[in-house]
């Protein structure tokens, strides 16, 4: 029995992946989900098969499986198929840009929530990248069609970016960000008190297994297969009651790693939607202040987090540069009522 192409409505992936959907005949021989996938598939090559085992794009009753997993009577078995990147034709757009810091080799700018750093499905215009096209000339490309981009934040997080000018610059941060000896501090809001001053979360992120549009942690025997090593570490800068305000410095950098992280410890980024921050906390007395909150949810549309600090080698001078973002009006006002919220629960 085949679905082709279906996904859930809420996928968010639509155009980056085919989808094909099999439910396993009474009949089925148990048959690794791989060879199955072979029979089913008309085109699918093993290669194909196996890059989507790798990267997680093999279900089975909707639980990520590998390649080795053997099918049986009723199995739903569903797989997604990347498709190949589309060539984007990079439209150029006058869209202000808040430089913090520019050279001949690199550019340092404060990216404001809301703005995607790069087009790609679903966001053809309106990007950084489209407004960088504009302001300048002979950025350094990279086979992703990404030029000068080094490294990028998610949308609603607001915060600082580096852009090289030059290949010998891209060639330099690259190298950086990949050696993991760049400087990354980000402010967070996040649910709850937290218990320690300060630590360090540690644990594999991969997607989860339930969830297509977020990541998880994965600890255990298979965490290295299920998802990449990730280091966060944390300090409590201020405690606001049901609330807390932390920094964190990454020593890697994963998608959605803080986020993740933050959730892994039970303090989900306030008023992040993709990972249950939206929720005001329930089965304790704040439940009465629901207007309060949904009002800081109104000064704050998006989640509270900022990237602050961005340290690096300049790729020629060799010195090591720091920059600093103050914190973004929206999360300030957001902290502001949450302190008066705090200092009155004390009174």
């Amino acid at each position: 029995m085949m679905e082709p192409n279906s996904a859930s409505e809420d996928s968010g992936n639509d155009d980056l992946y085919e989808h094909f959907k099999f439910v396993a005949d009474k009949g089925q021989s148990p048959l690794r989900v791989d060879k199955y996938l072979m029979n089913k598939v008309e085109n699918a090559t093993r290669n194909k098969i196996q890059k989507a085992a790798k990267d997680g794009n093999i279900y089975v009753n909707d639980t990520i499986v590998k390649q080795n997993y053997k099918v049986k009577p009723g199995d739903v078995v569903t797989v997604l198929f990347e498709h190949p990147p589309y060539e984007l034709l990079l439209t150029p757009e006058d869209i202000p840009i808040d430089i913090v810091y520019e050279d001949d080799d690199v550019l340092v700018v404060n990216k404001e929530a809301g703005m995607v750093v790069h087009p790609g499905h679903g966001n053809y215009s309106g990007t950084l990248i489209n407004a960088l096209t504009f302001h300048f000339d002979n950025l350094p490309n990279n086979s992703s069609n990404r030029p000068g981009l080094v490294h990028r934040i998610d949308k609603d997080t607001s915060g600082l970016l580096v852009i090289a000018k030059t290949e010998e610059a891209m060639t330099h941060l690259s190298r950086q960000f990949f050696n993991k000896t760049t400087e990354r501090e980000y402010i967070a809001l996040v649910w709850g008190d937290v218990t320690n001053d300060s630590g360090t979360i540690e644990g594999h992120i991969g997607r989860h297994p339930k969830n297509r549009l977020q990541n998880t942690v994965f600890l255990g025997d298979d965490a290295e297969e299920r998802g990449k090593a990730a280091v966060t570490h944390y300090k409590v800068l201020e405690r606001l009651g049901y609330v807390t305000l932390v920094s964190c410095r990454l020593e890697t950098g994963r998608t959605h790693q803080i986020r993740v992280h933050l959730k892994h410890i039970g303090h989900t980024l306030f008023n992040d939607e993709r990972y249950g921050g939206e929720k005001i906390l329930k089965g304790t007395s704040f439940s009465k202040y629901k207007q309060f909150v949904e009002n800081c949810f109104k000064i704050l549309p998006r989640q509270a987090l900022h990237a602050r600090t961005l340290g690096f080698e300049h790729p020629t001078t060799g010195k090591f540069l720091k920059f600093e973002a103050p914190i973004p009006n929206d999360i300030e006002a957001c902290i502001d009522k949450w302190r008066n919220y705090a200092k009155h629960a004390i009174e």
